[in-house]
């Protein structure tokens, strides 16, 4: 028996292009006024509070969340739609992606009336971002091999442990965290908690981690017995894991898994509509074919999501191939364009720059390729 993926292909409305419009204009007058200058990974790299605090005035941050909690009780299909032209423009969206994208889902579904009251209506606004701290040193993409530990103390929880390229720990107000509070290593998924950590908090050190291109995104953030109080628990104790891979149907599918290196492909199209080099033209009707195809997929995932259901493996297999698309845009431009790469200038040198320094870091992050294969494999009954 061959198992398949179960994904329909999504159209989006009239209401959703008229969004689009919508956004297409202010990301338009935001550059005009010199607000933001386009760039690659800008959902990485792009740090701009009091734009994401625009954005969120704007209605356009807690878009699905439910009025009662400060957002706006839209579509997930229409907080797509404002995902990918913040993508394609390369705006400065690094502030709030994660909480945006990622905690305001998860804190409606697992957080108790405290949380979602204390934390949605601030995601909304624009004022509050967060981390996520997963990885751990020595583990990998072996995310179940947990070392960081929860002890159930007098007022609270005590946490000791460390957790490894951490983005945005440096400006987050709050992280999740996640944690083994029953039975050891061994267990793997068994025995995991999340938890919401303000920052910066005592007992919980932030060491930055600055990449080849002289920037600092990452970090190392070391809990030295750190104790949160009781209601830092997110979700059911011990159910850390089922949450946590349902939040990744959210991290590995969204449409900054295939663009983050869009910004560069329009800027070098609108240099090969110009020169007519036929080479030039095969190769960007190449990259153009594979970006629609993928976003269909991803739009279709999206769509999924939208219906309630949990496409993992449509998910993981997003993330595999966009992160391989992202990365050959840039091999692409850079083998093409007749420009060196020249960090900090602007258009195609400096979005190439940025680029080259970023794409091996594109199949790594999110989970590796080779683990979402598995992913795959096992979805499809191969493996």
């Amino acid at each position: 028996m061959t198992a398949t993926l179960e994904l329909a292909a999504h159209r989006l409305g009239p209401a959703a292009r008229r969004l689009r419009d919508e956004v297409r204009g202010f990301l338009d007058a935001e550059q005009a006024a010199g607000a933001f200058t386009p760039r690659s990974d800008a959902w990485m790299t792009a740090y701009d509070p009091d734009f994401s605090r625009r954005l969120g005035e704007r209605g356009w941050l807690g878009m699905t969340l439910p009025a009662r909690y400060g957002g706006h009780d839209r579509l997930p299909l229409d907080r797509f739609v404002v995902t990918e032209e913040l993508l394609a423009a390369g705006a400065p969206v690094a502030a709030h992606w994660i909480a945006d994208r990622q905690m305001a889902p998860s804190i409606l579904r697992h957080g108790t009336e405290a949380q979602r009251q204390r934390y949605l209506p601030a995601i909304a606004r624009g004022e509050c971002f967060f981390a996520i701290g997963m990885s751990e040193p020595d583990a990998g993409s072996d995310l179940a091999s947990v070392r960081t530990r929860a002890r159930q103390v007098d007022g609270g929880w005590e946490i000791s442990g460390t957790k490894l390229w951490t983005t945005g720990a440096h400006f987050a107000h709050a992280m999740v965290l996640l944690a083994r509070t029953d039975g050891d290593a061994g267990d793997r998924q068994a025995g995991l908690s999340q938890f919401v950590v303000d920052l910066p908090a005592d007992g919980v050190e932030i060491r930055p981690i600055v990449t080849i291109d002289g920037e600092h995104h990452f970090n190392e953030v070391v809990f030295d017995g750190a104790v949160v109080p009781p209601e830092s628990l997110l979700g059911e104790r011990g159910a850390g894991w089922k949450q946590v891979t349902a939040e990744l149907g959210h991290e590995r599918s969204g449409p900054e898994r295939l663009m983050s290196t869009v910004p560069l492909l329009r800027e070098w199209a609108a240099k090969v509509a110009v020169w007519e080099d036929p080479v030039d033209g095969r190769e960007l009707g190449r990259l153009t074919a594979r970006a629609w195809t993928l976003r269909q997929l991803s739009l279709s995932v999206a769509a999924a999501l939208a219906d309630g259901r949990s496409p993992e493996t449509a998910a993981a297999l997003v993330k595999d191939l966009g992160s391989r698309f992202e990365g050959d845009v840039v091999e692409t431009v850079r083998r093409l364009a007749g420009t060196e790469p020249r960090k900090g200038e602007l258009g195609i040198p400096g979005m190439l720059a940025e680029g080259v320094l970023h794409a091996p870091a594109f199949t790594l992050r999110g989970g590796t390729n080779e683990i979402l294969r598995s992913v795959v494999a096992r979805g499809l009954g191969v493996r």
